[in-house]
């Protein structure tokens, strides 16, 4: 299967920038997206062919997630099952017979890390849930998670230390999450190679300098993770501040 995630930073902005075109010519099976900020119906996303599911926050023109499929799921699931991360549309779980295919939007941390509380028990109760899905069958999840790991995952780490994405309480529950059983799946592949980001500021010309981070993920449970072909970073693909990232995995 050839899944892309993409944080496209307004729905209604990056159709009128070649996403439709985009996804016409890519023909994934799944397009998971991040940063809608719109609800359902305020734009015509047309996709013969697939069906689609929107989780949108119910504050307007904020957040938001959206899966375009072509495969018709057994079920779809809006949030994460958890009192208190059910109003900001941060994720869609698919469900297919052989595995779960998670989207999400993570909280920012917010300048000053003034949001670090309400985004620490969102990873808390994120990880929960990711671990009773894989306890039924593996996960994928994938989207805009808002950490960069490493220092290898963005241009500037030192000046950017204990900065939203790339404080040591973000990067901690990340691992956590990967010793809950899950996979990086592009460091999987691509463990020591630098200068892969996906996302980039307007300001600066951080694009055009690749001053970068890569805050988007495919991460897989670990005893698939050799079912993973494939994870590239489409960093010509323009249209918003992140780039489209595509998983090719043999599921």
């Amino acid at each position: 299967m050839r899944l892309i995630t993409w944080n496209v930073n307004g729905m209604r902005a990056v159709l009128k920038k070649g996403f439709l075109d985009f996804c016409t010519s890519e023909g994934a099976d799944a397009y998971c997206v991040q940063e809608t900020k719109m609800q359902q119906g305020q734009a015509d996303v047309d996709l013969p062919g697939y069906h689609e599911y929107w989780n949108s926050a119910e504050r307007k023109g904020y957040s938001g997630t959206a899966v375009f499929t072509k495969r018709e799921p057994l079920s779809v699931s809006y949030d994460i099952d958890a009192e208190g991360h059910d109003t900001e549309g941060r994720s869609i779980t698919i469900e297919y017979d052989k595995f779960y295919l998670v989207n999400e939007y993570t909280p920012n941390a917010q300048d000053g890390l003034a949001r670090i509380g309400y985004r620490m028990a969102w990873e808390d109760a994120r990880r929960e849930y990711l671990t009773k899905l894989d306890a039924k069958k593996p996960v994928l999840l994938c989207g805009d998670l808002n950490v960069a790991h490493n220092e290898i995952d963005l241009k500037n780490p030192g000046p950017n230390r204990g900065n939203a994405g790339f404080s040591d309480e973000e990067r901690g529950k990340f691992g956590d999450l990967l010793a809950a059983g899950f996979t990086d799946a592009f460091r999987h592949l691509y463990p020591d190679l630098a200068g892969a980001y996906t996302w980039w500021s307007y300001r600066f010309n951080a694009r055009a300098n690749n001053a970068g981070w890569r805050i988007d993920y495919w991460i897989v449970s670990s005893r698939i993770a050799d079912k993973v072909r494939d994870v590239v970073i489409l960093s010509d693909i323009y249209g918003s501040d992140h780039c489209p990232v595509l998983l090719d995995i043999d599921v």
